[in-house]
């Protein structure tokens, strides 16, 4: 089950994350494949969280141009940082 997350889109790693999901509802994993599902899925949800997070980024930063279409280099947040806005404990 060791995929190289960054390869995933978004896209590809919800579905991912949602049969997993569907596959632990179920109950019937052994507990050793149940840890590793749900140690996938909890890469997969950050991964997911930090498109999202990219994308809500973009768009403020285009909304702050009143929507006008300007070049502008964009730097994707770290993992480890804290998200823009809050204060690293």
């Amino acid at each position: 089950m060791a995929r190289d997350d960054k390869a995933l889109g978004f896209e590809q790693a919800l579905a991912e994350l949602e049969g997993l999901v569907e596959r632990l509802e179920h109950g019937d994993l052994p507990l050793d494949e149940a840890l590793k599902a749900f140690e996938r899925g909890v890469a997969l949800t950050r991964q997911c969280q930090s498109s999202l997070q990219e994308a809500q980024q973009k768009v403020e930063i285009l909304l702050k141009r009143g929507g006008a279409p300007q070049i502008q280099p964009f730097a994707a947040a770290d993992e480890d940082s804290p998200p823009a806005g809050t204060a690293a404990e």
